[in-house]
Order: structure tokens, then C-alpha cells, then sequence
């Protein structure tokens, strides 16, 4: 929810003081001046605080800092992309890529702040937005979503490290600042059990001015991803984990594939019949506003104007091309054509270019191999070519919870119901049905390949391989051997957190 106002930010302000008070220093207050004490009176007030919960997503709240955070620490440690020329300019970037950064890394420091900082902001919601007197559902509501916002900001953490600071109360003294890391498995049942509460009083649908909150959809979602994980990483429990999350998936209704895939990724459909959980950007920028970010630049190589930051490796174009041209339009899997612009006839069609109303040969050298993402780029060339762009990023599809759930079905050794699910994805994609008699081994790797394609550069494809236990395998595989799972599964815990929290070392 990207709706910031004046009265948001000063929020910011009086939530983020709040959270760092110290008890031995004279502190003076107007009594006409808002406070973090005296701030929460209605719920225009609720709903504002909410608003700052939701401002850390995905480091969102800077133009710059939104493609320069997330994307080096979440992306560049895959092995769909390769790092582009002008990011080897930035040190802290090539260290993520190389697996050679220290716990003093400022990039995966900052990302671990920004959602401590938006963790900061739930709790404070949960526990003061219970003591406003407003319509009781409404008050449920936005606590639930505080909730499910507190469970998705540990749930990040949670998936980048290995054991991390629980942060459940709203931290009102200094002594409060130190704690020591939590279990994965005591974080994951706070997530788990933040989510369970949530999920009741979310609503499963917005109204069109507060599109983009949580809903129940939402919820139940990762719900599920996080049962799914669990089974994964405490096999005692697999079996009862997967039933939690095939249940939770299966209490995802109401949504349905978009047949245009890459409308969903080019500002065209925003928060379409697929989207579950959207991050908001806007181009309104009435009373100063700034809800656009500049990913598009940071994601399209020099060819195109962008600044080569990030660009997909050969493995990927190799996946997409995996089938061959069996696609019922004569060409590879279509989502190749909607993620990437690469060298083949379908980018060469002197009749009907593609590549921004040219042939790939004209906006690429030809025969240079040279391959851009497409994915988040801006559908016209005017709109390219601007310094920030609006174009939102879905977080959670229904093709996503398909692929799970499929997941889920075929390691509960039901194969034969995972397929179909697996073939709804493809059939939006033109490519062919699988068929029936795959085993579980056979189904296994072709949800590995659906994953692949399906959510290129929307950076799940490490946490899918450590879920796997193939990190290793998959990034030796194309040359980063670099990469020792032992030492980079999970980031160290940042040198600013140990420095400020005496009981982390």
C-alpha cells in the first residue's frame, strides 16, 4: 500500500523515535505536539499507522534503494542471472555475487533494518490500535493485517538467515534492544501462529481505494509456503506439515490465471485476477508524492537505456528452450518471449517488431547473444526511457500457489493430483499438457522447470534450490563455485546488529 501522506510520514517519525528511547536522559515533550502516546485516537489514526507498517515492503520506501537492496541480495545469488557490467563498479554488490561478503555487507545490513523497522511499525499497531474506539470488526481487521505483515517481515528475515532477533512487542526502553537469536523453529511458529490469527479476520477482499492490503487469499498463501518450507527443514514433522499446507492452499480461492502474462509486469494489469499480494507504486505525485522507483533502469541493459545491472544467464535461456518449439503457437514456452528479449526469429519479425517497435537486430548487436529481462520493464518505449517508473510487482500469484500446492500433492505421494495443477500453469503458457503416468521423481523435476520459468527474476528461485537442498549443485553447475552452502545459505548476522545488541555475538 504505497497511499503515503504527510500525516504518514510524521507517523514514520513518531514510530521510529519511539522504538529507540533511552530511560537516563531529561526528555521534554509539548503537550500539544503528537506522540507515539498520544497519537492513537481513531481510526484515521489506525489506518495511518497501518500505512507505515506497510511502507517497509520490499525495501519500497526509496526510489533507488528499492532495486539496489532487494534485488543484490535475493537475486544476484541465483543462478538465472549473471551480474551485469555496470553493477561490478559497485563493491558490495560484487561481493553478494561472488560469495565473498562479510557480516559488515551494507547491502544485506540494510535489507535486514528495513524490515526490523517495518516489524517495529507492526507491533506498535497491534498494541495500540486494540485500545481505539472504533467499529470493532474494522479494529480486527487492521490488527490482522498488522499481524500478517509482522509474520512477513520475520518470514524474510527467516528465509536470508538462519536464526534471527523475535521481535513481538513493541519496544518501548532501551534495555528491550537486546535479545538474543531465536530457534527457526520458535520463529516459525510465530509466523505460523501470527498468520493463523490473521487469516480469521482478514478480509478477502479490498475495495478498489485499498487495493493492494492483505487479504485472506493472502494470508492462507503463506500460510501455506511457510508449512511447506517447515517440512522440508523439520522432517520429524514432514508429514504433518504437508497436510498444513495443502489445507492452507487449498483455502486460496477466487483467483485465476491471467492469459496475458506479461500484463502483469508491465504496469498494464496492475493487481490483476492472478495477483494475491501486489506491491503498489503509483504515478500520482499530487502534493509531492514519489510512489515510482527507477527498477526499470536498473533491470534493462545499456542497448535498451537502462544501466546493465542484472542480466539472465545462459541456464536460463537454456530452461525455456528445454522443450523445444512445441508450444501450440509454434514457438518456445511463450513465457520466454514475456521475460526475456533474446536472439530469435520471433524478436526479428520485420513486420511485427517487438523490441520496442524494432527487430532484436536493430536494438541489439546482431548475433551477439545478448539477452536483456523483460520482466518489470515499462510497456512503452516513452515510458522506458523515464527516470522511475510505476510498474508493480506481484509477490504472491495463484500460479505460485498452483506450483506449491503441486509441490505439496506430489511429496505426500499423490503425483497423479499434482499433475493437472501443473497443467493449468502450462496451458497459459500454449506449451503442451504433461502426461498422467509421471512418477514422483519425474513430477519433481518438472515443478523444478515450472518454477524456473514461471518466476524468473521474482526471486524465488534460491529459496525454492535451499529448499531442495540443491544450492550447491545448481549455482557449481554454472561456474559460480564460489558458493559453499555451509557459509552461504544464510547471511551472517549483520556487525551493525551485533555491535547494538549485547546478547548476539
Amino acid at each position: 500500500m504505497k497511499r503515503t501522506t504527510l500525516k504518514h510520514i510524521f507517523l514514520c517519525l513518531i514510530l521510529a523515535s519511539a522504538t529507540v528511547s533511552c530511560s537516563d536522559r531529561l526528555e521534554l515533550s509539548a503537550p500539544d505536539q503528537l506522540t507515539s502516546g498520544n497519537f492513537w485516537r481513531n481510526a484515521s489514526d489506525a489506518e495511518a499507522g497501518l500505512a507505515s507498517a506497510y511502507s517497509q515492503l520490499e525495501s519500497s520506501t526509496d526510489v533507488w534503494e528499492f532495486s539496489e537492496i532487494k534485488f543484490p541480495v535475493e537475486t544476484y545469488r541465483e543462478d538465472i542471472c549473471v551480474i551485469g557490467s555496470d553493477a561490478m563498479n559497485y563493491q558490495t554488490w560484487v561481493e553478494l555475487y561472488n560469495f565473498t561478503y562479510t557480516n559488515g555487507n551494507s547491502q544485506f545490513s540494510r535489507y535486514w533494518d528495513i524490515n526490523y523497522t517495518g516489524i517495529a511499525f507492526t507491533n506498535q499497531v497491534i498494541e495500540k490500535v486494540a485500545t481505539i474506539d472504533m467499529d470493532v470488526n474494522y479494529r480486527n481487521q487492521i490488527v490482522a493485517e498488522a499481524k500478517f505483515l509482522r509474520a512477513y517481515y520475520h518470514m524474510k528475515l527467516l528465509l536470508n538467515w538462519e536464526k534471527i532477533v523475535l521481535r513481538d512487542v513493541y519496544i518501548t526502553n532501551e534495555s528491550q534492544i537486546n535479545k538474543e537469536l531465536s530457534s527457526r523453529i520458535e520463529v516459525w511458529d510465530f509466523i505460523v501462529k501470527d498468520l493463523e490469527e490473521a487469516v480469521s479476520s482478514l478480509t478477502p477482499k479490498h475495495t478498489e481505494a485499498n487495493v493492494g492490503r492483505a487479504t485472506k487469499g493472502a494470508g492462507y498463501a503463506y500460510l501455506g509456503y511457510c508449512y511447506l518450507t517447515r517440512a522440508y527443514e523439520e522432517t520429524s514433522r514432514r508429514d504433518e506439515m504437508l497436510d498444513k499446507a495443502e489445507k492452507a492452499f487449498r483455502n486460496v480461492t477466487g483467483y485465476t490465471l491471467e492469459k496475458n502474462f506479461l500484463s502483469m509486469f508491465d504496469g498494464t494489469n496492475k493487481n490483476s485476477k492472478e495477483s494475491i499480494f501486489e506491491l503498489q507504486f503509483t504515478d500520482n505525485t499530487a502534493n509531492g508524492a514519489s510512489y515510482r522507483t527507477a527498477i526499470h533502469k536498473w533491470i534493462a541493459t545499456g542497448e535498451l537505456g537502462g544501466w546493465d545491472e542484472i542480466t539472465p544467464s545462459n541456464m536460463l535461456l537454456s530452461e525455456f528452450k528445454k522443450e523445444g518449439r512445441v508450444a501450440t503457437t509454434g514457438n518456445y514456452d511463450s513465457r520466454l518471449y514475456q521475460t526475456l528479449f533474446c536472439e530469435d526469429p520471433y524478436f526479428n519479425d520485420v513486420n511485427t517488431p517487438r523490441v520496442y517497435g524494432k527487430t532484436y537486430n536493430e536494438r541489439f548487436e546482431q548475433g551477439s547473444g545478448r539477452m536483456s529481462f523483460r520482466k518489470y520493464l515499462p510497456a512503452t518505449f516513452d515510458d522506458l526511457n523515464k527516470s522511475r517508473t510505476a510498474v508493480n510487482l506481484p509477490l504472491m500469484r495463484y500460479a505460485d500457489v498452483l506450483l506449491l500446492l503441486a509441490e505439496t500433492l506430489n511429496e505426500q505421494g499423490k503425483s497423479g493430483d499434482a499433475i493437472p495443477l501443473i497443467n493449468e500453469v502450462r496451458k497459459r503458457a500454449d506449451m503442451p499438457a504433461l502426461s498422467s503416468g509421471l512418477d514422483k521423481e519425474q513430477v519433481r523435476k518438472q515443478i523444478e522447470h515450472e518454477r524456473i520459468v514461471e518466476f524468473a527474476l521474482e526471486n524465488t528461485r534460491f529459496y525454492d534450490l535451499r529448499r531442495w537442498g540443491k544450492t550447491k549443485e545448481a549455482l557449481h553447475a554454472i561456474g559460480r563455485t564460489n558458493f559453499d552452502p555451509s557459509s552461504h545459505n544464510f547471511y551472517p548476522t549483520p556487525l551493525l546488529e551485533i555491535k547494538s545488541n549485547d546478547k548476539v555475538n
